[in-house]
């Protein structure tokens, strides 16, 4: 008994393993916003994890109307708190709705896939586009903010979130601009092709 404890001790004899973290840092999309929070994607893609016994578990920090800026705010202490192997960032479809520069949230994204990096996680990037209205040019300077970022740094993009959801309205609020329950399970279809490849 004693040689065994002593084995453990020193590490010779492996404890269990525990399962790696991943951190959804995202605002509304992510957050559940106008459904149950069980039925949002990131819970959904929890759940496709423990069917398919694939360790991992998913910390869903997401706050509705969070923004680039709020998301570097807050990035270090997600970082320190959940210590994750990988950080997927849902982030910028605000700053967007708000008319904000694409340059500054280009910034705050490269910010926090710097950090997250560091930090010694994999980064998914998701891409998300908004409303016509705003006009031509600044549609295309937002939209284009997620292929550079993922062409400069290297890292995994999703090109849009809510491909084949946002222009469907059986899968969409009546706000046009957040799925409902219908349409959670589509966005972790599209996030998991992704995903997949980053999972140990």
């Amino acid at each position: 008994m004693y040689s065994l404890v002593l084995a453990l001790i020193l590490g010779l004899i492996p404890l269990a393993a525990t399962a790696e973290s991943i951190v959804v840092l995202g605002d509304s999309l992510s957050a559940g916003y106008g459904i149950d929070v069980k039925q949002g994607w990131v819970n959904l893609l929890q759940q496709k994890f423990n069917q398919q016994h694939i360790d991992y578990v998913i910390s869903n920090e997401s706050i509705s109307g969070d923004t680039s800026a709020g998301g570097l705010a807050r990035i270090d202490q997600a970082l320190a708190r959940h210590k994750p192997a990988i950080v997927i960032l849902e982030l910028g479809a605000n700053d967007g709705l708000r008319g904000l520069t694409p340059q500054v949230m280009k910034s705050n994204l490269t910010e926090m896939i710097q950090r997250s990096r560091k930090a010694g996680a994999k980064v998914l990037l998701l891409g998300m586009k908004i409303p016509p209205n705003y006009g031509k040019r600044y549609i295309e300077m937002f939209y284009n903010v997620y292929p550079q970022l993922a062409a400069e740094l290297n890292v995994p993009l999703v090109p849009f979130l809510l491909e084949d959801v946002a222009l469907n309205a059986e899968l969409m609020q009546a706000d046009g601009l957040h799925p409902n329950e219908l349409g959670q399970p589509q966005i972790v279809e599209k996030v998991w092709p992704y995903l997949q490849p980053l999972l140990k």
